[in-house]
């Protein structure tokens, strides 16, 4: 018999708030689908706490935990051991506390956003968008984690718009792999970018529920191209909404969030759990409360 059906395995999510984070809605989806005896919470850390809330998890017999805003990468300091990803990204969403007790960081945000696109529009990412350039708003972790995974599916050209220029510099600096294929535009001229484009990206929080919007003019993308904001609160951004009316493919955020979540529950609770249909109902039906 398996040892999950023996004792109650459990894992978590932390984060500073974390009461609206949609991660202990999928993963209690999963625990039930797959019948493990496991529990998922979120957990609520302040910053200066996170060390002893991670030292912590070793006693308290958790399997591990997610990490959202904005511990991503402060955990970098506290774990014993990161993977090749996290490295790149320069961030943690996922820690595994394997049976030594010892703390594995990982990052699952480059593969949750490739996953995404490829249930979309898996031609386009099969050729890296054939050559054309993907435009990426913003300059924060999320972006670092767009940046790596564009160039593993091997985009040849990426177009940092952020509103400082500085910091969209520095992930060209520190993200292995972007010196050579990447240009900076100056949120001012964000709609220039678009020009010949075949992907443009939102990773900021402009759109979101609660915070400003985000306006850019799309005249001079490409029809063809296709717009994924990684915003699913709303799901149907002003972003997509405009990009679906004049014709382009449109990719949401929701899907990044649920294949995100597939290898830290599998390294938790011993399952490679499934992204369907029902999930994602699941998922929408806690959106719209």
């Amino acid at each position: 018999m398996k040892d999950n059906h023996i004792k109650k395995l459990k894992a978590g999510v932390m984060g500073w708030p974390v009461s609206h984070s949609l991660s202990p809605v999928l993963h209690s989806y999963w625990l039930s689908k797959y019948n493990i005896n496991g529990s998922y919470e979120a957990i609520p850390v302040h910053p200066e706490d996170l060390e002893k809330a991670l030292t912590d998890l070793r006693k308290n017999i958790f399997r591990g935990v997610n990490l959202t805003v904005p511990h991503k990468e402060l955990a970098l300091g506290y774990v014993d051991r990161i993977d090749s990803m996290a490295k790149r990204i320069g961030a943690i969403n996922t820690i595994l506390v394997e049976d030594s007790g010892v703390l594995v960081g990982s990052n699952t945000d480059a593969m949750g956003f490739t996953e995404n696109l490829k249930d979309i529009v898996p031609e386009e990412v099969e050729c890296g968008w054939s050559g054309k350039p993907a435009v990426v708003l913003g300059a924060g972790g999320a972006a670092r984690a767009v940046c790596v995974a564009l160039i593993d599916i091997g985009v040849k050209e990426i177009r940092l718009v952020n509103r400082n220029s500085d910091r969209a510099f520095g992930l060209i600096e520190q993200v292995e792999g972007m010196s050579n294929l990447s240009d900076v535009y100056s949120w001012d001229n964000r709609s220039d970018a678009l020009s010949d484009a075949g992907l443009l990206v939102n990773t900021t929080s402009l759109g979101m529920t609660g915070k400003s919007p985000l306006h850019i003019d799309l005249t001079e993308l490409p029809i063809n191209s296709t717009v994924h904001d990684i915003v699913y609160s709303p799901l149907e951004t002003d972003l997509l909404i405009n990009a679906q009316q004049r014709g382009n493919k449109v990719v949401d955020g929701l899907g990044m969030l649920l294949h995100q979540a597939r290898p830290g529950f599998c390294s938790w609770f011993g399952t490679d759990p499934s992204v369907s249909s029902q999930l994602r109902q699941v998922v929408l039906a806690t959106l719209s409360k």
